[in-house]
C-alpha cells in the first residue's frame, strides 16, 4: 500500500509538458450520411437516422429474409430514402469529405453528386459483412458495424452528434531536412510507409506527406523512422523523455526501489489499471503504445527503471503489434549481447492477472545505476542509453552483425572511388562528410541509418552497406577518414581543381580517344586555363574559327 501511495503522489506531481495550443485540423459536416449494406438492414438503420440532413442507401444485397414480420417492418422503414444498387469502385476521404465512386455503365460516377447533388458525403455507416475500406484504422466518420447490433447502436447514437465543426490534433510532424526517404529522385527509406495502419502516409513528389485528417496518431511512423524526421507532437519526443526521467527519478528516490514502466494506450481505464497493478509499476498513458519508441524504452532503463512493459489490447492494430514485435526482438537482443536481462516485454491486457510472476523475476535482476541523458536526436538518446546499460553489464566493445536494422557502416571500394562526394551530398544525416578544403571522405557510424541513398547515388558503384550494432562507443562516434588524397593541381596555373583519382579516370576513359588525343593536356587544366588554352590555340590558327 505504501508503494501505491508513493506512485499516486509522484504521478500526480509529475506532468508531461505539452504545447497548450497544439496545432489542429478541422472537420466540417452537415449531416449527409451514406449507408452501405444489405437493403433491409440499411433501411432499418436509416429509419433511426431520420433527423440527418440527407440519407442515401447503397445496397450490397437485396432483401433476402422471408419472414413476413421482418419484411413488413423493412417496407415501412425509410420509405423516402433513395436506394442505389451500383457496384462500389472506390471510397476515399474522411469525416465531412467522403467521396464514393460507383460503377455506372462502362465508367464510374460520384455517388454523392448523383444522389444528393453534393461533392461528398459527411459520414458513412457500413453494415456490410466485411468493411468496404480495407484498413486497420478506418477514417474518422466511417462507422463499420457489420452485423454487430451493439456496435450499430453505438454508431446510431454517435452519428447525429457529428454535425458541425470539430477539431482534432495534428499528432505528428515531418522534418524533411533529415528525412531519408528520397533525395535527388533516388529512393531510400520507406519504413514509415510500411507501417501506417490508417494509410495516412504517402510519397508525394518524392517527399513523405502525412494526411492529418486520416492520421489517428498511431505513432508507428515515428517509432519506425530511423532519423527522427517524423516525430510525435503530443507529446513530442523530448517532452516524453524529460517526463520519464523525472517520473522514474522521483519514484526511485521516494520508494528506494527501481520501478517498472508500463506504456499503455489512453483508451484503457486508468483507474482499473491502478487497482490491479503492483505499487512499483508506473503506468504511462499514450495516444497509442507505439508513441514510445526504442529510444524511450532504453532511456527508461538508463534512468533507473528495472523493466519496461508495453501493454497491447484487443484493439491494438495488427500492424502496430507486428512492428513492436520486431523492435522488441531487436532491443532485447542488444540487451542480451551486452549481458543485460531481457528487460523489455510486450504484454496483453488479459495477462495483467499473471503480471506478478513477471515482476517477481525482474526483482532479482541486477540494479541499474540511474544516469542523466541529454535531450537530443533520436539516435543520440538511444545510443547514450545503450552505452550506459552496456557499462552496467558486460561493457562489451564488439560489433554484432544484424540484418535489416537501421544501424551500421558504409563500405567504400577505395580503388574505384574518385572522391566525387555524391554520397556526401545525398546523405540525410551527415554520416558521410567531405574533407573541406582537401579531397577526403569521412564517416561517423552512429549517424548512419542504412537508408541506401549513398549506395544508389554513387556513380562508380563503389559503396556497399553493412548492417550491424557497434557497442564500442569510441569507434562508433568517431569521425573516421575512409579515403583522402592530394588534390590534382592545374598544370598551367597550379591551382587545385579536382581529385587525383578523378583526373586519372578521365585520362583513362577519354585520353586515348582520337577526338582528345591532340588536346590531352587540357584534361589536366582547371576550367579557366582550359578556356584560355582553347582561345590561344584558335588565335594561333585562325582557320579553326571557320571549322
Amino acid at each position: 500500500m505504501e508503494l501505491t501511495a508513493i506512485r499516486q503522489r509522484v504521478m500526480a506531481n509529475t506532468q508531461i509538458l505539452q504545447n497548450l495550443i497544439p496545432p489542429t485540423v478541422s472537420y466540417i459536416t452537415q449531416g449527409n450520411v451514406l449507408i452501405i449494406g444489405p437493403e433491409d438492414l440499411a433501411r432499418l438503420a436509416a429509419e433511426q437516422l431520420s433527423q440527418m440532413a440527407s440519407l442515401v442507401i447503397l445496397a450490397t444485397d437485396a432483401i433476402t429474409s422471408q419472414d413476413d414480420e421482418h419484411l413488413e417492418k423493412v417496407m415501412n422503414s425509410a420509405v423516402n430514402v433513395e436506394c442505389f444498387y451500383n457496384k462500389i469502385i472506390d471510397i476515399k476521404g474522411f469525416l465531412g469529405q467522403f467521396q464514393v465512386a460507383v460503377e455506372q455503365g462502362e465508367t464510374s460516377a460520384p455517388l454523392s453528386v448523383v444522389a444528393i447533388r453534393k461533392p461528398h458525403f459527411d459520414m458513412i455507416l457500413d453494415l456490410s459483412q466485411s468493411p468496404c475500406l480495407n484498413l486497420e484504422m478506418l477514417p474518422p466518420g466511417y462507422f463499420y458495424v457489420g452485423y454487430d447490433q451493439a456496435q450499430l447502436a453505438l454508431a446510431l447514437a454517435e452519428i447525429p452528434e457529428l454535425v458541425g465543426e470539430f477539431d482534432k490534433p495534428r499528432y505528428v510532424k515531418v522534418n524533411a531536412d533529415v528525412c531519408a526517404h528520397n533525395r535527388n529522385g533516388i529512393n531510400g527509406c520507406n519504413l514509415c510507409l510500411n507501417f501506417c495502419p490508417a494509410d495516412a502516409i504517402s510519397s508525394q513528389d518524392h517527399k513523405i506527406e502525412i494526411d492529418p485528417y486520416l492520421c489517428h496518431g498511431a505513432g508507428s511512423c515515428t517509432n519506425a523512422c530511423p532519423t527522427g524526421a517524423i516525430s510525435y507532437d503530443l507529446p513530442n519526443p523530448q517532452s516524453l523523455l524529460t517526463y520519464l526521467q523525472k517520473l522514474i527519478g522521483r519514484f526511485s528516490d521516494e520508494a528506494n526501489i527501481a520501478p517498472v514502466v508500463m506504456f499503455h494506450d489512453n483508451k484503457s481505464e486508468d483507474s482499473q489499471l491502478l487497482q490491479q497493478l503492483a505499487g512499483d509499476v508506473l503506468p504511462i498513458a499514450l495516444e497509442e503504445i507505439t508513441v514510445a519508441a526504442i529510444d524511450h524504452w532504453f532511456a527508461a532503463l538508463a534512468f533507473g527503471a528495472r523493466q519496461v512493459l508495453i501493454m497491447q489490447t484487443d484493439t491494438t492494430a495488427p500492424t502496430l503489434t507486428q512492428m513492436l514485435s520486431g523492435e522488441l526482438a531487436l532491443a532485447n537482443r542488444m540487451l542480451t549481447e551486452m549481458g543485460q536481462p531481457e528487460r523489455i516485454s510486450l504484454i496483453n491486457a488479459k495477462e495483467l492477472d499473471a503480471l506478478d510472476a513477471l515482476l517477481a523475476v525482474s526483482n532479482d535482476w541486477p540494479v541499474i545505476a540511474p544516469t542523466q541523458i541529454a535531450v537530443g536526436t533520436k539516435r543520440s538518446v538511444l545510443f547514450s542509453a545503450i552505452d550506459h546499460l552496456n557499462s552496467q553489464a558486460g561493457a562489451i566493445s564488439t560489433i554484432v552483425p544484424m540484418a535489416n536494422v537501421p544501424y551500421g557502416r558504409v563500405n567504400v571500394n577505395l580503388d574505384t572511388c574518385t572522391l566525387c562526394v555524391s554520397c556526401v551530398a545525398i546523405c540525410p544525416t551527415q554520416a558521410l562528410r567531405d574533407g573541406g578544403d582537401l579531397p577526403a571522405l569521412r564517416f561517423t557510424e552512429q549517424e548512419c541509418v542504412q537508408c541506401g541513398l549513398c549506395e544508389a547515388a554513387c556513380p562508380e558503384n563503389a559503396i556497399s552497406l553493412t548492417s550491424q550494432v557497434n557497442f564500442d562507443r569510441n569507434s562508433r562516434q568517431a569521425l573516421t577518414t575512409i579515403k583522402e588524397e592530394a588534390p590534382f593541381e592545374c598544370i598551367r596555373c597550379g591551382s587545385a581543381f579536382a581529385t587525383q583519382s578523378m583526373v586519372h579516370k578521365m585520362l583513362d576513359m577519354v585520353g586515348a580517344h582520337s577526338a582528345f588525343s591532340a588536346n590531352i593536356e587540357r584534361l589536366k587544366m582547371c576550367g579557366d586555363c582550359r578556356v584560355k588554352d582553347m582561345f590561344e590555340d584558335i588565335l594561333q590558327d585562325p582557320e579553326k574559327q571557320l571549322r
